[in-house]
């Protein structure tokens, strides 16, 4: 099936926080088979702009926001890029990505779940750790990555060591990856919790790029703990595993 596009032309240069009239806060009443936390998920969705900006240009979620913000700011996504997107469901970041590299760039999206097709992209349903993901994805973009991201997160305990040992792991595994398919003076971006990225992973990426940097765009909620950390200008893998301990 194909994907919805975005409506009303071309993606513009820059996506900061909706503008418009003053919404109207819509209060939602507990259901009787509604819990308490998903009454308030509900009402936070029906009074979050980036929710109803999303649905109004033809996003597939919220989060397409952030990685436009990023994008605004570190200006990694240039026209003719090849993009790797783990764990791309349900497509927003990938509809970005499409949008901004353009007809003469590729867009590849892989994730274990079934996805509706984003015109431009190709999706692979296939798990990043299989072992044949980073041949397959090399023959889709017809060579390396200049991009890797990864907006995936494992679902929160509301322990936040817990949940941060959680995110920092898939960041972790998603960078083992990304450095198998990346072309030099490549880029990768992804999520992380506050108090930063691990030493371990950090001081990977500090060898291996040019530059890195963490930032948390205006579309990731104010109570959320995410930032991204953006590494640019990559120069090659180094061979010490994120996992071991430096000496």
């Amino acid at each position: 099936m194909t994907g919805a596009k975005k409506k009303g032309g071309g993606a513009s240069s820059r996506m900061d926080a909706p503008s418009g009239s003053r919404q109207m806060v819509v209060r939602v009443k507990t259901a009787k088979q509604r819990s308490t936390s998903s009454t308030l998920w509900l009402q936070r969705q029906l009074n979050d702009p980036y929710v109803s900006e999303a649905k109004r240009l033809g996003y597939r979620s919220r989060a397409a926001f952030k990685l436009a913000q990023l994008d605004d700011k570190f200006h990694i996504l240039a026209k003719g890029k090849r993009v790797v997107d783990l764990g791309c469901a349900p497509g927003g970041w990938c509809q970005i990505a499409v949008e901004r590299v353009g007809a003469v760039g590729k867009v590849v999206g892989i994730d274990y779940l079934e996805m509706d097709a984003v015109e431009g992209a190709t999706h692979i349903q296939l798990d990043f750790l299989d072992d044949s993901a980073p041949a397959r994805l090399k023959e889709l973009l017809d060579g390396p990555a200049d991009i890797v991201l990864s907006d995936m997160a494992a679902p929160t305990t509301g322990h936040s060591a817990t949940d941060h040992i959680r995110v920092m792991a898939l960041a972790e595994t998603a960078y083992e990856f990304a450095a198998e398919v990346l072309t030099v003076g490549g880029a990768f971006v992804a999520k992380v919790f506050q108090g930063g990225t691990e030493k371990t992973l950090l001081d990977r990426l500090k060898r291996d790029f040019d530059k890195v940097s963490h930032a948390k765009p205006s579309a990731s909620r104010a109570d959320s703990a995410e930032v991204y950390v953006v590494a640019t200008g990559f120069r090659h893998a180094h061979s010490t595993s994120v996992a071991d301990s430096d000496t």
